[in-house]
């Protein structure tokens, strides 16, 4: 209530801190060889604030007003560029480094604009910058960059309040993460073993300057992935004095510090704590989670040439199941007899050594990720009986990685090419049981899985014809000595090639084609059955996929972008149960672990459709972003003929827009729309059988009807209210984010619970062989408001 008070008493009393100026420091560099600029145009994006470089390609501006800014800069012989966005204030010594990128044609000042939608030549299309002040404001995501990426074309969303990374009718798998070129397995809590997803992320927003978003033309650097690869870039720690972040939030509390570490090292470092569990406690929820995590960074410039930049990122997650609860209603049942309880804990470090040269720089990259993932469940939550134990599960991944890449820029071509090597460890201990076909399967394996990844890399791009043309090539492959289907190099190559013509400096036409591979999960690998490795039996493969894009963009403005790209995706060899008779590309989006059990490489699908974004991103703190995509996803199902996947929503609309208003104010909304989703129906016959029931703790799908039917669509409106103080010593901020804010009622998949007598004895049938069930309609959906706190000095 107190803070409440606080920020109403702000409603009615505002104060005068927005007049207090800020400055910015910085430094502007050859991106090559890292050697400063001097006598470069630096000018405030928007504003007639300006200044120029020193000989060591230094430079400072003031008089600016605090917040959001970018910055362009301009010198003959480099192409324009403008700045990532970053945030300044009176507070705190904001300061930010630029690379500029030589041009070999005397372009006329007309034709080349500096914009905050940038490209590569490598992906012209299907890529997306996403900058801090979008992330720091997104309605209704709460300052969660996995939420954030949601309003980006293609990006499906979900009414479960989960962080699924699900890109153009792909699964929740077929994504990858790095975070400053050291790739992270797991970003979010309680993530799902063998997908993406989980509710909440684990990076914090304190950290990230930017995040690049590619929805294909991957360049062939970036690999293992399907449909989606992120880039997250982190701020540097401030150079010249140690700085404070507090943030109270919607289910946590964080603390972040910044500094310099002696004259050539900074530091970021940061803690989080959750404090859900006490929450859904007192709400009476079934469920309560609880989660810390932690992550740092370090960089160190030891000369002009030479630096090292370490990074962190740890987290541990506890769920426990709310047994105090009295008189459960049948929705509380429901979940208390579904969900077990679990601890899980991952983390990355990681190493990134870079040496620059005149012409080229050389990229090192060393990381160490582990996750550990525990799980048990009892019928009926009672442990007082080993005979009650449904599931005891133990697991682990860990990957030690070593990536070495050059990149090379002369006579106009760029060269990147490099080398990977991965030394995994995969670790499990399953103890449970299925039922298949009116017969129970014992599931009882101990694995204990070494692998050796490796894999080789090449990209050459270059723009001719007065740079309006951009091509680029890239081979990839990778393997492993899991099995002869995947040990060999050549059998698993990767081409990929983009081309964008620029029609004048407004349109340019784009496109890119490419197969690409993705590894099946660990889970999938080390599955034991009889004590063999079943699936590498069944010769498991690479997951491949075939890409074919093609747009047109047009920006009548540097701060305007308008795009249409049509997109498909024709997917081979997908893991495919052998038990349920469905491709795992239907699987993901939920809590627990995916591809643990028998699998062929034979599921085809596609995903094809078309896309349309208009996005502004004004210097004036206007935002708007209205995407649209038209999509199917099918796959095949047992008898060969393809149906629709668990993705095929067909229809994703969002509509994000936020506006800062005078004395430090700014307001913003969010609409989603998703089209109508498939779902496969519980197989209630199945499922009342007592020997079935008691071996699982709930019901079971009807796998022969797999997305026979669908659900109604969803929509929701988010919307936030920012205030920020930017005071001489300190700056405060508050917000107000309100979810669904007209409480749209999302319907789910039913509720199967077993029915009780008045004394709360389960009702039998068939002489006490099977349950009696009832079927409850599942409709999800609340008004979700939140009221957040940063203080920063």
């Amino acid at each position: 209530m107190r803070i409440i008070q606080v920020f109403i008493y702000l409603l009615i009393f505002p104060v005068c801190s927005w007049a207090q100026k800020a400055s910015l420091s910085g430094r502007v560099v050859d991106a090559t060889s890292n050697e400063p600029l001097p006598f470069v145009n630096v000018v405030v994006a928007g504003t007639g604030i300006g200044t120029v470089t020193d000989t060591e390609g230094r430079f400072v501006l003031k008089g600016l007003e605090s917040g959001f800014i970018r910055v362009e800069a301009s010198f003959v012989g480099y192409r324009k560029v403008i700045s990532s966005e970053t945030e300044v204030r009176q507070a705190g010594n904001a300061y930010i480094e630029i690379k500029m990128e030589k041009s070999r044609e005397n372009l006329d000042e007309v034709t080349v604009k500096a914009s905050p939608f940038r490209v590569t030549m490598e992906s012209p299309l299907s890529m997306r910058t996403i900058g801090v002040g979008e992330i720091e404001k997104s309605p209704g995501a709460n300052r969660d960059v996995s939420r954030i990426i949601q309003s980006f074309p293609g990006v499906q969303s979900t009414p479960a309040y989960r962080n699924d990374v699900i890109i153009r009718g792909g699964g929740p798998s077929e994504s990858r993460f790095f975070l400053d070129d050291v790739e992270i397995p797991n970003i979010n809590h309680f993530s799902t073993q063998g997908a993406s997803g989980g509710p909440v992320g684990i990076l914090n927003a304190d950290f990230i300057r930017e995040v690049n978003y590619y929805s294909g033309a991957f360049p062939a650097n970036r690999g293992n992935a399907l449909s989606g690869v992120l880039e997250f870039r982190q701020i540097d720690g401030n150079e010249e004095k140690m700085q404070f972040h507090g943030t109270l939030g919607a289910s946590e509390v964080a603390a972040t510090l910044d500094g310099p570490l002696g004259e050539k090292t900074n530091y970021v470092f940061s803690v989080r704590r959750s404090y859900l569990q006490l929450l859904f406690s007192a709400l009476k929820l079934p469920f309560l989670p609880n989660f810390t995590d932690m992550q740092f960074k370090v960089r160190t410039r030891f000369d002009q040439k030479n630096e090292l930049t370490l990074i962190g990122l740890g987290a541990y997650d506890v769920n426990k199941l709310n047994l105090d609860i009295e008189d459960p209603d049948e929705e509380q049942q429901y979940i208390l007899s579904q969900l077990p309880e679990d601890r899980q804990w991952s983390y990355t470090v990681g190493a990134v050594y870079k040496h620059y040269r005149d012409n080229s720089y050389q990229t090192f990259v060393v990381s160490r990720s582990q996750l550990k993932n525990l799980s048990d469940k009892y019928l009926d939550n009672d442990k007082s009986t080993v005979d009650n134990w449904i599931l005891d599960y133990e697991s682990q991944e860990v990957e030690n990685k070593i990536r070495l890449e050059n990149t090379s820029r002369m006579d106009g071509f760029k060269l990147n090419f490099g080398a990977g090597l991965d030394v995994v460890n995969y670790l499990n201990n399953t103890v449970s049981g299925r039922f298949y076909e009116g017969e129970l399967q014992q599931v009882n394996y101990d694995t204990d899985l070494s692998l050796l990844k490796y894999s080789l890399f090449f990209q050459l791009s270059k723009n001719i014809f007065d740079e309006r043309l951009a091509l680029s090539l890239g081979v990839r492959s990778d393997a492993n000595n899991y099995s002869a289907s995947m040990n060999n190099l050549l059998e698993q190559i990767s081409p990929r090639f983009s081309a964008s013509y620029k029609l004048n400096p407004q349109w340019s036409l784009n496109f890119n084609t490419g197969r690409y591979y993705q590894l099946p999960s660990y889970t999938s690998l080390g599955f034991k059955q009889d004590d063999v490795l079943v699936n590498k039996q069944n010769k498991l493969k690479y997951i491949s996929v075939d890409h074919l894009i093609g747009g047109l963009e047009f920006r009548p403005k540097s701060t305007v972008q308008l795009s249409a790209e049509a997109f498909w995706k024709n997917y081979a060899d997908y893991p495919f149960s052998v038990k349920d008779q469905i491709s795992l590309a239907n699987k993901g989006a939920d809590y627990g672990v995916i591809g643990d059990e028998e699998v062929v490489s034979s599921s085809e699908g596609r995903a094809y459709g078309a896309e349309f974004q208009a996005r502004i991103n004004s210097s004036e703190g206007f935002n708007f972003n209205l995407s649209y995509t038209l999509v199917r996803s099918e796959f095949k199902n047992g008898s060969q003929q393809y149906i629709p996947s668990s993705w095929d929503s067909q229809h994703l609309l969002v509509l994000t827009t936020t506006k800062d208003l005078k004395k430090g104010w700014s307001l913003g909304a969010r609409w989603r729309y998703v089209g109508a989703l498939p779902y496969t129906p519980w197989d209630l016959d199945k499922s009342s059988l007592v020997e079935a029931w008691n071996l699982s703790g709930g019901p079971y799908y009807d796998f022969s009807r797999l997305n026979s039917e669908r659900l109604p669509a969803f929509h929701q409106l988010d919307v936030r209210v920012d205030k920020a103080i930017y005071g001489e010593k300190i700056t405060t901020k508050f917000y107000i984010d309100i979810q669904n804010l007209y409480n749209f009622q999302a319907k789910t998949n039913d509720i199967v619970v077993r029915a009780t007598d008045a004394s709360g004895n389960y009702l039998l049938t068939d002489n006490g062989t099977r349950y009696q069930l009832n079927v409850i309609e599942n409709k999800s959906g609340t008004v979700l408001p939140t009221i957040g706190v940063i203080v920063s000095f």
